[in-house]
């Protein structure tokens, strides 16, 4: 299976640009992907999303760097050498979005299968499983089931920054967005949540919790 994750310069991919891509295989977490590309010359940048990745908007245009559409297809060459091709991150809807109609813009074929995880959706269950309830805001009307909470119920800690997208307001300091970083998360809260079990050696500083070990 395919841990994702991608970095892009805002949230709408009509109009923002993708440049990074990283791709783990959870079965042999050994065998990874990670490019970057220059986003194309008519996309735009959200000053937000600079914020979260560290990044300026004339690095993102660095004309010495790959096009977006050279890194898609060397992304979907990597996913031939993984057996199972079922695509996992937090929100995949978000980032197969991106990657589906930057591919569509550059003549890309989509080769992995639509059906994907959802790694929120799998943490929910999870934690409903062990609090016979599930994880909402406090006026009850959403999951409140973010990346940082997540990490927080495999019993990791999130270290990244966290920006309010609206507002631009840092909401918690912390190291830039980093798609390999944060396809290296996914693939260790996926591994805790469904096997019970660590994946990544880097990790092992921060214990699997017991309830995740007995269920």
């Amino acid at each position: 299976m395919i841990i994702l994750d991608a970095e892009m310069s805002g949230t709408m991919p009509e109009k923002h640009g993708l440049w990074q891509i990283a791709a783990i295989d959870l079965e042999n977490p050994l065998n990874l992907f990670f490019e970057e590309s220059r986003i194309d010359e008519d996309e735009i940048c959200d000053s937000q999303a600079l914020k979260v990745i560290g990044k300026t908007e004339k690095e993102l245009r660095d004309t010495t760097k790959q096009s977006t559409k050279e890194m898609l297809n060397h992304f979907f060459e990597w996913t031939k050498s993984v057996k199972t091709k079922i695509c996992i991150s937090q929100n995949i809807w978000f980032d197969m979005q991106f990657i589906a109609i930057k591919s569509r813009k550059n003549g890309v074929d989509v080769t992995t299968p639509y059906r994907t995880i959802d790694l929120h959706a799998v943490a929910s269950f999870k934690y409903y499983q062990i609090h016979n309830q599930f994880l909402l805001s406090a006026d009850k009307q959403k999951s409140n089931m973010d990346f940082t909470n997540v990490l927080k119920l495999c019993g990791m800690k999130d270290h990244r920054i966290s920006v309010d997208m609206k507002t631009g307001k840092t909401v918690q300091e912390g190291t830039p967005h980093n798609a390999l970083e944060d396809a290296k998360l996914t693939a260790e809260c996926f591994s805790r949540l469904v096997y019970g079990k660590e994946l990544l050696k880097e990790f092992n500083g921060e214990p699997i919790p017991k309830y995740l070990k007995s269920l």
